[in-house]
């Protein structure tokens, strides 16, 4: 998992109540496994018309925020069935942030193990952030996890909380198995004693 410290860029205003997984990623796209090739099923019905053709009214189909690395949300995003290819299209499309005021669980959880930092904010500070992402490519975001800040394009700042664990995670891009890797000389420690202990076994 790639490390998450700073990050800058177009963010896309996504006014959507009630954005669930299967929004986020539909589920003809759920066969694979792999977490690549998925960028193109993000928002399927919503960014193209029935006949294949990119529907100009979404908002990452406009020009200003079609490499978005960052989506302002509305309420409640990634509720729905528990799908770790939402997080996985998310960032397969560039975008390793979402800002909005509440999260389903399961995806809020995904998201951290997978490097896309979910952030919570209060509805009048998602406001504010909305007047700066509908202000297009000219202005941009800025993300510090370490400082807990999120900076508009006129130097206006947004703080945030998020879990000690996970802020040490999304810093030094540790997923499950990166936590497990660390723990590696304890883990065969263990191993060789029981096998001392039971060599029948």
């Amino acid at each position: 998992m790639d490390k998450f410290d700073k990050l800058e860029g177009v963010a896309a205003p996504l006014r959507i109540v009630n954005v669930d997984t299967d929004m986020i990623i539909p589920k003809q796209y759920l066969k694979t496994l792999k977490r690549t090739g998925l960028a193109k099923g993000l928002f399927s019905e919503l960014r193209y018309n029935d006949d294949g053709s990119e529907n100009p009214d979404f908002v990452l189909n406009k020009p200003a925020y079609r490499k978005s690395k960052i989506l302002v949300a509305d309420n409640n995003f990634g509720c729905g069935s528990s799908r770790e290819h939402a997080p996985w299209a998310l960032l397969d499309y560039g975008i390793r942030c979402v800002i909005s005021t509440q999260f389903g669980d399961i995806f809020y959880n995904n998201c951290f193990k997978n490097g896309v930092l979910p952030i919570k904010v209060s509805p009048e500070d998602l406001e504010k952030l909305f007047d700066d992402a509908e202000r297009g490519a000219n202005a941009t975001l800025s993300i510090d996890l370490e400082k807990q800040e999120i900076r508009g394009p006129d130097g206006g700042v947004v703080k945030f909380e998020i879990d000690a664990h996970r802020k040490h995670c999304m810093l030094n891009g540790l997923d499950d198995i990166g936590l497990t890797k660390l723990k590696a000389d304890k883990i065969e420690s263990f191993e060789e004693k029981s096998k001392a202990a039971r060599p029948w076994a």
